[in-house]
């Protein structure tokens, strides 16, 4: 059977040369997974609106997460460089939304004419709900 994959159990596989090499199994570094998590809780409240702020305080954690876990799969015996970056890029979206959201924010409130608009359809629905 362990003829049909010839990488299975090779010594110059990535993962079996660490086992090799330190004695013990890889292990994944803590800090990718939780960049990961971050990043997907932090693209989720940003994409809500509503949590736009929260999802940015997740966002910059997933990103410094994120660079520790690069940091640390470096190290013999550490995995999930893959886990790393794909928390630092969710991570980085996620916050860059979330700038994007805040700015668009503040552009519509610093416009007199679009706080009036925003005012005067308030006081129609206000009206339209009346009658």
């Amino acid at each position: 059977m362990s003829s049909m994959n010839p990488s299975a159990g090779a010594p110059d596989h990535p993962v079996h040369a660490r086992r090799a090499r330190t004695g013990t199994a890889a292990k994944t570094s803590a800090a990718s997974t939780f960049a990961l998590v971050f990043g997907v809780a932090a693209l989720i409240c940003v994409l809500t609106a509503v949590l736009s702020v929260v999802g940015l305080v997740l966002g910059i954690v997933g990103v410094v997460l994120g660079v520790v876990g690069l940091r640390m799969t470096r190290r013999p015996g550490v995995t999930g460089r893959g886990v790393a970056v794909g928390g630092l890029v969710l991570s980085v979206l996620a916050v860059v939304l979330a700038l994007v959201a805040a700015a668009g924010v503040t552009t519509v409130f610093n416009n007199q004419s679009a706080v009036n608009r925003l005012e005067s359809q308030v006081q129609d629905l206000r009206q339209n709900l009346s009658d």
